[in-house]
């Protein structure tokens, strides 16, 4: 392995290094230089390209796009498919129930929303910053913390050429340190460096576990005679039923395409679930099949995402930086959407350092952006539907959508939620139970048609990783899979995993774990829900990873 003591890099020293290239770091990004054009500005994204690694829905709130560009619209922002019919559906195997508009609470309605790639809106904000005079970087993976003392001092960046057991190889190039008086971690879900901040400095105490769900989405180009631009459907129940929460979303974009996705709680106890297949088997539902039948999928991807909400946000400012978006876990679980919400701490952080910053400080915390957090707008989003996740935790389906309707309507009318707080408890990876208790699960194959494998579909994320490097997915005690996990719970990774990276093998008449890293969508589910909490997800070498051209 390299010995990091010995390697020399050189550093470059900016007023703010920003870590991720989704809409949080790049609202950040263009922020700052609207308030101070002569700051120095750095953004890194590990993907190939802004937006190469950008999965969501996704049904757009713009209110953090108004905030930040306010003529988005006469700037050609590509966000052009209104909401215009928005349906809810709780579906038995061969039917469903439709549940009406008129119940939910206000901040449930679509109208004024608008359903996009996530993707595309990144790589234009990438292009409003550049034109800022931000120093945008793909390509470059932030592996490292540079640390001073507990402060975070900057990041080590772009190291590539690593053989795979670590040691450098003919064309290794080490890196460099990115210095920032301020660092700005933007990496989205269960990102590598900002888990390490959050524990080696607390950030979580006195606040609830974070929560996630495995999401995971499919493009279709359906028949002409099938679209209905700008039409939503959400739904819940069949096929997870008891099985696990979550539910799907049926999102009509443009030029016949459909955005077909699929969430599941990872909260999950039984070991033998298998969310891919949960997703595959949800498509031969008779109102999504009927959508589907005579078209065809053209992408594919999967992330985790939080879902712990309110009581799950860690302190989110530290000695050195701040932690934005789904980093520290801004989704709004019901509305499925934490776009807005990310960009609107983008924009908090950066007028809190940008008044540091002219103040004549430097590292420090920045308290003023938790402040803003946790009394604005991404507080009162939050914090109106806190209790949904935990109800359904624990009650289950039908409670939440009666006592967490009625826990959203009165905070809705008052600000005031009369469920108080619940909590959430077990990680997801503590929730996990034994095999033994649990049946498997039989899960019908894939027909090729409406429903795929893992590696097929992953050949649709289009995902890459250079073989010669070290394998990113990294085991604390390479014993565990096969020694604890398999004999206790059937070895999950099997089935968890969204892309088949994960296998038991028999080898010499034994079983042998082994990790095919190469197929791997950075999704971090592993690092979620392994239950003994064995495996690590790093970054690969920059540029590496899904290739998503309009997720």
């Amino acid at each position: 392995m390299t010995d990091e003591t010995q390697i020399e890099r050189e550093s470059m020293e900016y007023d703010i290094v920003i870590v991720g290239g989704g809409p949080a770091g790049l609202s950040a990004a263009i922020r700052l230089k609207q308030i101070d054009p002569e700051l120095e500005v750095v953004l890194l994204e590990k993907g190939s390209e802004i937006g190469a690694h950008i999965l969501s829905g996704a049904v757009l709130d713009p209110c953090g796009l108004d905030r930040l560009i306010p003529d988005w619209k006469e700037r050609g922002a590509p966000v052009n498919t209104q909401v215009v019919d928005d349906n809810f559906y709780v579906l038995g195997q061969s039917g469903g129930i439709r549940v009406p508009n008129w119940p939910m609470p206000p901040l449930m309605k679509n109208h004024g929303n608008y359903v996009v790639s996530m993707g595309n809106v990144c790589r234009w904000l990438a292009e409003q910053a550049e034109e800022l005079g931000v120093e945008v970087f793909p390509g470059m993976a932030a592996s490292q913390i540079v640390w001073d003392g507990d402060r975070v001092k900057g990041v080590v960046a772009g190291e590539m050429g690593l053989n795979p057991d670590g040691t450098p190889g003919p064309q290794y190039e080490p890196g460099m340190e990115l210095h920032g008086k301020y660092v700005f971690i933007a990496e989205g879900v269960r990102g590598s460096l900002a888990k390490q901040i959050i524990g080696r400095l607390n950030l979580s105490q006195g606040h609830e576990p974070q929560k996630y769900g495995l999401g995971m989405k499919e493009i279709w180009e359906v028949r002409p005679e099938k679209f209905r631009k700008g039409r939503i459907v959400h739904t819940m129940g069949w096929p997870l039923g008891k099985n696990a929460g979550g539910g799907s979303f049926i999102y009509h974009f443009e030029d016949n395409q459909v955005l077909v996705g699929f969430v599941v709680h990872l909260n999950y106890e039984n070991p033998y679930l298998y969310p891919h297949a949960e997703f595959q088997r949800f498509k031969h539902h008779p109102m999504v099949a009927d959508l589907l039948e005579g078209g065809k999928r053209v992408a594919y991807g999967a992330r985790a995402i939080t879902e712990g909400g309110w009581q799950s946000l860690p302190q989110l400012s530290f000695p050195g930086g701040v932690l934005l978006g789904c980093s520290a876990g801004m989704v709004n679980v019901p509305r499925i959407k934490g776009n807005h919400n990310a960009m609107i701490s983008g924009i908090e952080a950066a007028e809190a350092a940008a008044a540091a910053l002219k103040d004549g400080r430097a590292g420090d915390r920045l308290e003023d952006y938790d402040a803003a957090v946790r009394s604005g707008a991404v507080a009162t989003d939050l914090k109106r539907v806190r209790n949904v996740k935990p109800i359904w935790s624990r009650l289950g389906l039908w409670p939440s959508l009666v006592l967490g309707g009625l826990d959203m309507w009165v905070a809705n009318l008052t600000g005031w939620n009369p469920l108080g707080t619940w909590k959430h408890g077990k990680t997801d990876a503590q929730a996990t139970g034994k095999a033994a208790d649990f049946q498997p699960i039989d899960y019908p194959k894939p027909d090729g048609k409406l429903s795929f494998d893992r590696l097929t579909n992953v050949a649709f994320s289009f995902t890459n990783h250079e073989e010669n490097q070290p394998c990113h997915l990294k085991l604390k005690d390479p014993s565990i899979p096969i020694a604890v996990n398999l004999p206790e719970y059937a070895e999950p990774a099997q089935r968890y995993c969204p892309a088949g990276v994960y296998e038991v093998v028999e080898q010499d008449g034994e079983p042998r774990f082994q990790i095919n890293f190469q197929n791997c969508v950075h999704c971090k589910t592993c690092d979620i829900k392994d239950p003994s909490q064995n495996i690590v997800w790093t970054v690969p070498q920059g540029g590496d990873g899904p290739n998503y051209p309009n997720m």
